[in-house]
């Protein structure tokens, strides 16, 4: 069931990724009038980075992954921070019509997938949430950004650079986050019969350390290609060289939300 996102990869996920603004919760709640009688799955849960702070605005969430490692990791920080009304699910797309079973017709507010959706089969997934959405709820799919080393920066195209040259190939998959990719999500939602669908977008900006960059470089990595730790501190150096000594890196961030609704 493992995507090789497990172990030391795990682990970087979750000190490494970017959370969610509350602007984003905020439009995902308006969107799908989200409130306290609420139940919502976050498929793709990763280490709860959606998960968790969704979790305070309705009664319960369901956080589902095939990584055993990402759902140990979520739950620890889900126990951090008082959260008890998370469920963790070992589990991915091809498991919802087995949830669906167990939850009912019409039970979730709204499923929300984040970039873990391009290693997903969307044509198939969309219908099999369509019959568990409530009245007014729906999908939403979430890109928070576009990879670290696919901007248009200095530092993105020599943190791109960089890799190509370690892995000897080029860098093009967007996971999911580019512009074609959303508009197949949504031709598929429509397909899928979602009667409402539509995108938006928040727009903002960080500034990101190195151990952030290249932290969230390894979260990305498959746990057989992480450079090893014999060399990975030589690795992380040759980046580092690359990318200039400068302490923060600019980044703008822009976090789309495409959302299907059914009536």
């Amino acid at each position: 069931m493992t995507m090789g996102f497990s172990g030391e990869v795990a682990e970087y996920y979750a000190k490494y990724r970017r959370g969610y603004s509350p602007q984003v919760l905020d439009a995902l709640q308006a969107a799908l009038g989200l409130d306290t009688d609420d139940v919502v799955l976050d498929l793709g849960c990763g280490t709860g980075q959606l998960a968790l702070p969704l979790a305070s605005r309705v009664r319960s969430v369901i956080g589902m992954d095939p990584e055993p490692d990402m759902l140990r990791l979520a739950k620890e920080s889900a126990a951090r921070q008082s959260k008890q009304n998370v469920t963790w699910v070992l589990g991915s797309d091809t498991d919802v019509p087995t949830l669906g079973a167990l939850l009912g017709k019409s039970s979730l507010a709204m499923t929300v997938m984040g970039n873990a959706i391009h290693w997903m089969n969307h044509g198939d997934l969309f219908p099999r949430l369509r019959p568990l959405c409530r009245a007014g709820g729906g999908v939403a799919v979430l890109a928070n950004g576009t990879p670290l080393w696919l901007q248009d920066t200095d530092w993105s195209r020599a943190l791109r650079g960089s890799l190509e040259r370690h892995y000897g190939r080029k860098l093009e998959a967007t996971c999911g986050t580019g512009a074609d990719d959303r508009s197949r999500y949504a031709r598929a939602l429509r397909e899928a019969g979602f009667e409402d669908v539509r995108e938006m977008v928040i727009e903002q900006r960080d500034e990101l350390s190195f151990d952030q960059i290249i932290g969230g470089v390894y979260s990305a990595m498959p746990a057989d290609e992480l450079p090893d730790p014999d060399h990975r501190a030589a690795f992380t150096e040759r980046v580092r060289q690359e990318l200039g000594p400068q302490a923060l890196f600019a980044e703008d961030v822009r976090v789309t939300m495409l959302v299907g609704r059914i009536e």
